[in-house]
């Protein structure tokens, strides 16, 4: 089932080349989850034609199945490089397997890293005040545990 599954997805991801799956899986008792996102985001027409692609090529009197088709959700971590392309320019927070966090700008994103950039207040070097210091990290998809997008409420 899971290889029927994933032939149809692969077929319904080439007629929309702005979205790409993020994650799906085949339960033992044949429910089926899909998680897509798309460089332009992911509307409902998205997620129904992709449902449609599978639902319509899987003869229901041979298999008995459910089928849950969504987007990676704004709160969802970041999991795959394509995802941090479509985020250049927002802010996110990034765990990394030393146990650091970083919070900043996605700035770059090539085929290993990502590039953050942030502001902070430190110390003067000399005297008494602070003083306002551009950072940066470069950090290596692989050394990242967690990257989530950070959403600003007004």
């Amino acid at each position: 089932m899971k290889k029927i599954v994933a032939e149809l997805l692969e077929k319904a991801l080439e007629e929309n080349e702005s979205l790409f799956l993020i994650d799906f899986s085949v339960s033992e008792n044949n429910q089926i989850r899909v998680v897509i996102d798309g460089d332009n985001g992911v509307t409902v027409n998205d997620c129904i034609a992709v449902s449609r692609a599978i639902e319509h090529n899987i003869d229901r009197e041979e298999i008995d199945f459910s089928l849950d088709v969504s987007s990676a959700g704004v709160s969802e971590p970041l999991l795959i490089p394509r995802q941090f392309l479509k985020n250049i320019g927002r802010n996110l927070k990034v765990k990394t397997r030393d146990n650091d966090v970083c919070q900043g700008k996605l700035e770059k994103v090539d085929s290993k890293n990502i590039e953050l950039r942030w502001k902070v207040r430190e110390p003067k070097p000399l005297g008494k005040g602070k003083v306002t210091v551009q950072k940066e990290a470069v950090i290596e998809y692989k050394d990242i545990v967690e990257a989530t997008v950070m959403i600003k409420f007004n």
